[in-house]
């Protein structure tokens, strides 16, 4: 028997695919499996698919329950989450979550707790809504050796970059859009700054590079300084802006994971992921280059990896074993530093309109060993001129550099924005 730990958007989902599908899911599992009872905020509360399960509000009636074998958690949020998944393993049950946050920063915890007490911890719906991809890194490609994984994992801050790549809209206004639509919140910071992707791309770095990523080793910058002009000088320049979650195996310098907007060449498979979809893209020395592509969000998609964890679970009840696949970070590679990291650069200045401009900037560019591959100048903005260049491939300490030189020279009014270039 399940046991479900929340009832809102997910957990509603949850009940509505195993009523829908279960005749099928028996026969999947060679058994029948019911939910026993569904923890509520508010027993009273009418909701939808939960109309003839047992209600609680006591966490106790759950996870005392000898009768349940599997816990589903899909409160959210760090506390009381945590606390009811350990205690659900130290009585010998099974658990499944969706929760991102929980798993990011108390995985380990997790899955040491489960291993000492012999159950199964999955978490397939924490990263990518219903794309399965926590599943295939762990199985599928275990034979390879990854190399890079780069994903669009937060629906939000992609839907609002791709109304501002093709109806010319600014940040302002397509985040009031998102929030009339129910995409962003009120308070959308942690999926603008990018804060959302972060604790996803800690959980891919850690599978990918079987080595503990903390949320803390996560670099992160969100989109909150994208303008219309970066879009439209991606355009020009053949590329689409994209905010990418992106682990990167850097050989003996270590791993690095970190979370950016980048220009992102309109030829890649990435750049044509949009509104509120997902994509994660994997390169394998032995497979090459694969992606998996879906909705990233949203009651049904996020319910069927929960589904799915729970058939995978329930197998291991009726044949008598347990996942032979817990905790995977059995390495502990270096970090990468982020100045040690490397990517071609966008950079687009204001300088004063008078000879001589380019020289000094090229100079400070020189200096700071930072090769340049094209500049453009084509506007004027309040009687500055506006000046945009693309770097070859260097070292993100180097451009730190070059940017510090060039916000010293007079003839600079301001730097606007600098973008990473992902080739």
């Amino acid at each position: 028997m399940i046991g479900i730990l929340g009832s809102g958007t997910v957990g509603s989902g949850v009940v509505e695919v195993l009523k829908s599908n279960f005749a099928d899911i028996s026969k999947r599992i060679g058994r029948e499996i019911s939910i026993k009872a569904v923890l509520v905020r508010d027993i009273t509360k009418k909701r939808k698919n939960l109309e003839d399960i047992n209600l609680t509000d006591n966490p106790d009636d759950i996870l005392n329950d000898g009768d349940i074998s599997i816990i589903v958690e899909l409160m959210g949020g760090l506390h009381p989450s945590l606390e009811y998944m350990l205690r659900a393993m130290e009585a010998g049950k099974h658990v499944i979550t969706a929760n991102k946050d929980v798993v990011a920063q108390f995985g380990e915890q997790l899955f040491s707790k489960a291993e000492e007490h012999d159950v199964d911890f999955m978490f397939e719906a924490s990263v990518g809504g219903g794309i399965p991809i926590i599943t295939p890194l762990k199985e599928c490609l275990a034979a390879n050796k990854i190399s890079l994984i780069m994903g669009i994992v937060n629906g939000t801050t992609n839907y609002m970059l791709t109304k501002m790549t093709e109806d010319g809209c600014d940040y302002d206004e397509v985040l009031k859009e998102a929030q009339a639509k129910g995409y962003a919140e009120a308070n959308p910071a942690a999926d603008v700054e990018g804060l959302d992707a972060a604790r996803k791309a800690a959980i891919l770095g850690s599978i990918a590079f079987n080595t503990r990523i903390k949320l803390d080793d996560v670099s992160v910058e969100g989109i909150t300084s994208i303008k219309a002009a970066d879009i439209a000088y991606a355009k020009e320049l053949g590329y689409v802006v994209k905010l990418l979650a992106i682990a990167r195996d850097y050989g003996d310098k270590g791993v690095n994971v970190r979370v950016h907007p980048v220009f992102l060449p309109s030829s890649h498979p990435l750049s044509n992921v949009k509104d509120v979809f997902n994509a994660i893209f994997i390169r394998g020395n032995a497979i090459g280059d694969a992606m998996f592509y879906g909705r990233g969000a949203g009651a049904l998609p996020t319910a069927s990896a929960v589904v799915a964890d729970i058939i995978a679970v329930a197998r291991n009840i009726v044949s008598g074993n347990k996942a032979v696949i817990g905790c995977t970070c059995y390495n502990k590679r270096p970090l990468c530093a982020l100045a040690d990291t490397e990517s071609s650069y966008y950079i687009r200045l204001w300088v004063d309109d008078e000879p001589g401009v380019l020289g000094s900037i090229a100079t400070a560019f020189g200096k700071s060993d930072v090769s340049l591959k094209s500049v453009i100048q084509t506007r004027m903005v309040d009687d500055h001129a506006e000046i945009v260049a693309v770097t070859h491939v260097v070292q993100h300490r180097k451009v730190e550099t070059a940017a510090e030189l060039l916000r010293n020279l007079p003839v600079v009014v301001k730097i606007c924005n600098i973008i990473r270039v992902e080739e």
